[in-house]
């Protein structure tokens, strides 16, 4: 196996055990749900905040895990040619007004007139 396929492979495993993670998270926090209803407890409800929040916490991993992997795989060479600026806009002029005035004066001044 090459590092591409562990990647893929590591990627695949660690999505998998966040989607195992979340779904027994929900079924435990509708469990824990019924038993802070049932018993009225503080110590129930401060329970079933942390768990929330540790689901939670996982679906954030999750989206990172994606985010990684966008990034890794962004990384990787890649044989397409870069695409090309076709519009380009907020141009800056690093300059003095009369520096400005001089370039604009010139008789092979750019073109600024938008197309149509």
């Amino acid at each position: 196996m090459n590092d591409s396929d562990n990647i893929k492979t590591d990627y695949e495993y660690s999505r998998d055990t966040y989607y195992d993670l979340i779904n027994k998270g929900k079924q435990s926090l509708d469990l824990m749900i019924e038993v802070a209803r049932e018993s009225e407890h503080p110590r129930a409800f401060e329970v079933l905040a942390t768990m929330i929040k540790n689901v939670s916490d996982v679906n954030d991993r999750l989206m990172d895990l994606n985010k990684k992997n966008k990034d890794i795989n962004q990384k990787e060479p890649s044989n397409k040619p870069q695409a090309q600026i076709e519009n380009q806009q907020n141009n800056i002029f690093l300059g003095s007004t009369a520096e400005l005035q001089k370039l604009l004066q010139q008789t092979n001044a750019i073109d600024v007139t938008p197309k149509t």
